[in-house]
């Protein structure tokens, strides 16, 4: 019996962030062990989450792990907690493009069997909320929406306003009203909220603002109340060891890149890695000048080598280690940002030069889930493979395919090719959470392992 719920809103932009974020840190400086979790793919809302409980955020995203998996994901994530708070992704009932109900955050608070909570931007309205309110709860008899959160509220006439609407005209009960509280939002740039990982004590300070305003403005006691009406879950927690083949023989070392440029990846992929037989040594490029030793394999995930191009670039050790690694036929994976430090440059600053392309900031959003194939057999995953990932970048390398493209996928204009596979080199813009592809991190660590013996 896990007690939890998902908080939700209309559309982007309300205040769910803020609201979850301080839900997670007040019911845990009452001592409780809070397990959050985020709903879609996005890695930056998980790193607040983790300030605010102590223990990692997760990703739970029925496009690319599976609807199946969510639930499973969800009990491995809350094992030992006392509850789950479930952060949504933008409008509660917005999934995959034309896919229906896929990936949104009414799947998988019907998956989770989970009581929503809508966090509603009352700036600009008043009695009108009931009828928001009403239009949300009764658009999907399976989705129980349980309680409301208003946001944004200018003073106390205003909330008595929206209250009374609320009681006359919703049947969904008021759990709490934010006011406005501009001390305590967190700086964005060109891919929204600054990662936790980069602000330190700043973002220390700020989660703890956002919990002493959610717990001042919402009744926490109501909302621990509802979290126990959920249900008992039946499914069988996901267990990284169930999902790949154990390797015998040594533990090759993967190396896996992290720190503030890197800050971009899921447990889950660490976890079924270990699982897999290899031994994971984090290491970050901003700092460390040689990688790990004995480093069998590199895995470079996403983040932000824009921010940081100049001290990326200055570490001229660390990108000859790497460039050493990929030259002796070590596997080395780039996704997204580990794509633009694998190229020669990146915004005119060189960087590992392991792959004969460069990269440059633009002001173009790309963004979406994509449903791919491997054309080419590499040591991350077998001709023909395919899976569901999803591209979130502002910047363009050039060329954007090498002469042997990492993926292909169907776009509304045709077929469309992408990343670079160079020998034992597998980089790409798209991220992938290998919960639902679990042959590949077992076939990496095949190939890390046969290469560790060999050398």
């Amino acid at each position: 019996m896990i007690p939890r719920l998902v908080v939700a809103a209309p559309s982007s932009g309300a205040g769910k962030t803020t609201v979850a974020t301080g839900l997670i840190a007040a019911l845990a400086a009452r001592g409780l062990k809070v397990s959050p979790h985020k709903v879609g793919p996005d890695y930056i809302d998980p790193g607040y989450h983790a300030l605010a409980a102590g223990r990692p955020g997760r990703n739970l995203d029925a496009w690319m792990s599976g609807p199946e998996r969510i639930a499973p994901l969800f009990a491995h994530g809350a094992a030992g907690a006392d509850v789950a708070v479930v952060e949504g992704v933008m409008g509660l009932y917005d999934g995959a493009a034309g896919r229906g109900e896929l990936a949104s955050t009414a799947q998988v608070a019907k998956l989770l069997r989970a009581p929503v909570v809508l966090v509603v931007d009352a700036s600009s309205q008043s009695r009108s909320v009931a009828a928001l309110v009403h239009g949300f709860a009764s658009w999907d008899p399976q989705v129980r929406l349980a309680g409301v959160i208003l946001n944004k509220v200018a003073s106390d006439r205003h909330e008595t306003l929206l209250r009374e609407a609320l009681e006359e005209g919703s049947g969904v009960p008021v759990l709490g009203a934010v006011r406005r509280a501009g001390a305590v939002d967190t700086p964005s740039r060109h891919l929204g909220l600054v990662p936790a990982v980069e602000r330190s004590a700043e973002a220390l300070r700020a989660v703890r603002e956002m919990g002493e305003l959610v717990a001042a403005s919402v009744d926490l006691d109501a909302v621990l109340a509802l979290a126990r009406t959920a249900p008992p879950l039946t499914d069988t927690p996901w267990d990284a060891a169930a999902e790949v083949e154990p390797l015998d023989g040594p533990r090759p070392r993967i190396a896996l890149a992290g720190g503030a440029a890197f800050s971009f990846s899921y447990a889950e992929n660490a976890e079924l890695l270990a699982a897999a037989g290899a031994e994971v040594v984090p290491f970050d490029p901003l700092h460390d000048e040689q990688l790990p030793e004995r480093t069998a394999a590199l895995v470079i995930g996403g983040g932000f080598p824009e921010v940081y191009v100049s001290e990326l670039s200055a570490n001229a050790a660390l990108r000859a280690a790497v460039a050493e690694l990929a030259a002796a036929g070590a596997p080395v994976i780039g996704e997204c940002a580990g794509l633009l430090y694998l190229g020669r440059e990146l915004d005119g600053l060189p960087m590992c030069g392991v792959l004969d392309t460069t990269a440059r900031m633009t002001p173009r959003l790309t963004l979406g889930y994509r449903e791919a194939v491997a054309l080419t057999d590499s040591p991350l995953a077998a001709a023909g493979s395919r899976v569901r990932g999803h591209e979130f970048h502002r910047t363009t390398t050039d060329p954007p395919a090498g002469p042997s493209p990492a993926w292909a996928w169907h776009t509304p204009t045709g077929p469309h090719t992408e990343g670079h596979l160079h020998g034992p080199v597998h980089a790409s813009y798209l991220h992938l959470h290998w919960t639902g592809t679990p042959a590949l991190p077992t076939r990496l660590v095949r190939h890390a392992a046969t290469w560790d013996r060999n050398r």
